[in-house]
């Protein structure tokens, strides 16, 4: 049978045709020689042919094996190049070839450098994970407050080694690297607080921050604890430091103002309020104002506390006197309110409890002060009322004046200060005619005062709408008595005018006569009368007058009082001196009595 034969088998079939040739050339010879028969001629050449065959089957066998170790190489290094690209999240390699071509020495030998290259990529990419992993687990742990106990074991998923992958790393990284300086900047912010607190409150900040945990402490050189649990401490830690600064502050606030009620109640000297003249300033001032280094400090606080009780046992020997100056401040008030005062009684039954110690100085020195303020509170809705009954008073005086002069038979005698008292009686007439309508708002006023706070408005413990009334009812009385009486005096004026206007034709008076007597209203300025007579005060017991006292409608009039009153306003029958006969009076007079 005819083959086509490749290269290699002609120069095999060529070697074999010189060599095999040659050696069955002297094959034969050797057999012609032996004379070896023709069966045992074909039998060794069976056998060397089929051992030539066992040879060409071994080396077949052994080029199979070969090549199929070559495929399996092959797909393997096209495996791992795959699971490469793969893992690393790459498509392909720049410069390898998509498609296969050659034999599989050449294949191979093409993927050879493309899977080396992926490999070396893998190791890199590798080496970025665990960087990034490393870290993440550092300060995972640092944050958590494990740093210590932090496992230095780090895992890398190989199967998933893309850049997508190593980019989110890269992301919480750069998320816990921004956790862990807020935490820092945290702790940097509580520490600088608590170093300011401390020095304000004359405390050792290193030892609370070291309680707080050592590694906070810069001299121990270790990693800073930035634990949720470090911060929680820290910041009650900062939390307890205000609360005590605002604690010592309060103590200190309540402190000075008992300071200044002591020394403005004991007078004491300016000398001895300079050492605390720092608390006294803390009064103007919030906690969060406080910022001086030592102004809260414990020893302050004491000092301070130690020189409240001090005064305060001094103010115990001294309460007497204290009590007597507030008492004093009370009565002034209310006299100069015309409202009632305390009675003696009372007030001797609490300077006796003050010496047996069976009251309490502070309780008894507010309530006091709640006096005065009620009776300054009093006497300043009482002011404008008492400014008109003021005037009213004034005017009355005038109008008692002016009476008395309008009965004197000598008030236009020729006599020195004559001419003064007539115009004196010209502003009394005045100031009578606008009497009526000053008592007319006088009422209103009051009664308005009366209505707003449901209580009746006393004046020297008379009902001031009484007073009042009583003199509008007097004042008409006079009127009725006036008119009765107003023909005859008429007449006895003009006759006395007459009279006079002779005697001073007669004999006109020099400035060098003696002075005569005149025990009459003449001589009103020599002797001026009281401007402002009081009714008398009744004694009254401490805590009842009209500052405490509700709307008690008591009736203050009875007869004794009303005579009383009588006399004050002037008794409707003493006749007066009106307008009208003044000014004919003084119209009919010329020369040096003109006023």
């Amino acid at each position: 049978m005819g083959s086509v034969q490749t290269p290699i088998g002609m120069r095999n079939s060529a070697i074999l045709e010189t060599s095999c040739g040659f050696l069955l050339q002297e094959l034969q010879i050797i057999w012609d020689e032996v004379g070896e028969d023709k069966f045992e001629r074909e039998k060794v050449l069976l056998d060397l042919e089929q051992e030539c065959l066992e040879v060409y089957r071994r080396k077949v066998d052994k080029a199979n094996i070969s090549r199929a170790h070559l495929h399996q190489e092959l797909a393997e290094a096209e495996a791992e190049f795959t699971h490469l690209l793969l893992s690393l999240g790459e498509r392909s390699l720049p410069g390898r070839p998509e498609k296969r071509a050659g034999t599989l020495k050449e294949q191979l030998d093409s993927i050879t450098p493309a899977l080396r290259e992926m490999r070396l990529r893998k190791v890199e990419r590798l080496n970025q994970f665990r960087v990034v992993q490393g870290q993440i687990q550092k300060i995972s742990a640092e944050i958590a407050g494990n740093s210590d106990n932090a496992s230095s074991i780090i895992v890398v998923n190989e199967n998933d080694l893309s850049l997508k992958r190593l980019e989110e790393y890269q992301n919480e990284l750069q998320r816990l690297n921004n956790e862990k300086n807020e935490r820092l900047q945290q702790v940097e912010k509580y520490t600088d607080v608590i170093h300011s607190l401390s020095t304000i409150l004359g405390k050792d900040s290193s030892a609370i921050i070291m309680e707080v945990h050592p590694s906070l402490n810069d001299l121990c050189g270790i990693t800073k604890n930035i634990s949720d649990k470090i911060l929680d401490k820290l910041d009650t830690t900062v939390e307890s430091l205000y609360e005590e600064k605002k604690n010592r502050l309060d103590k200190l606030h309540h402190l000075g103002k008992e300071l200044l009620n002591l020394w403005h109640l004991m007078d004491t000297p300016y000398n001895d309020r300079q050492p605390f003249s720092h608390v006294i300033n803390l009064l103007s001032v919030s906690s969060s104002e406080v910022s001086d280094p030592g102004s809260l400090t414990l020893e302050i606080v004491q000092q301070t506390e130690a020189e409240v009780k001090r005064l305060d046992q001094i103010k115990a020997s001294k309460m007497k006197e204290l009590f007597q100056k507030k008492q004093e401040e009370l009565e002034l008030i209310c006299k100069k309110s015309h409202v009632e005062i305390p009675s003696q009684t009372e007030m001797k039954n609490i300077i006796n409890l003050i010496n047996s110690g069976e009251i309490d100085h502070s309780d008894l020195l507010m309530s006091m002060d709640e006096q005065i303020s009620r009776a300054k509170e009093e006497a300043a809705s009482r002011k404008v009322i008492m400014e008109k009954v003021e005037k009213w008073m004034l005017a009355r005086e005038e109008e008692r004046w002016l009476e008395e002069y309008s009965t004197d038979e000598n008030r236009y005698s020729v006599s020195r200060g004559a001419h003064k008292n007539l115009r004196r009686a010209e502003r009394a007439r005045i100031m009578v005619s606008k009497m009526p309508a000053l008592v007319d708002l006088l009422i209103k006023m009051t009664r308005g005062w009366e209505e707003e706070r449901n209580k009746v408005f006393l004046y020297d413990r008379v009902p001031l709408m009484e007073m009042l009334e009583e003199y509008n009812m007097l004042r008409r009385e006079k009127e009725e008595e006036r008119k009765r009486l107003q023909p005859w005096e008429k007449k006895k004026v003009q006759s006395q005018v007459a009279v006079d206007r002779d005697h001073m034709y007669m004999s006109r008076p020099s400035t060098s006569s003696r002075r005569i007597p005149n025990k009459s209203c003449n001589g009103g300025l020599d002797s001026p009368m009281p401007v402002n007579r009081r009714l008398p005060i009744g004694i009254h017991q401490f805590g009842s007058n009209s500052i405490n006292s509700g709307s008690q409608a008591i009736s203050f009039i009875n007869d004794g009082r009303k005579m009383q009153r009588r006399k004050m306003f002037g008794e409707p029958g003493i006749p007066p001196y009106s307008r009208d006969e003044a000014s004919s009076a003084v119209s009919t007079h010329s020369g040096p009595f003109s006023p």
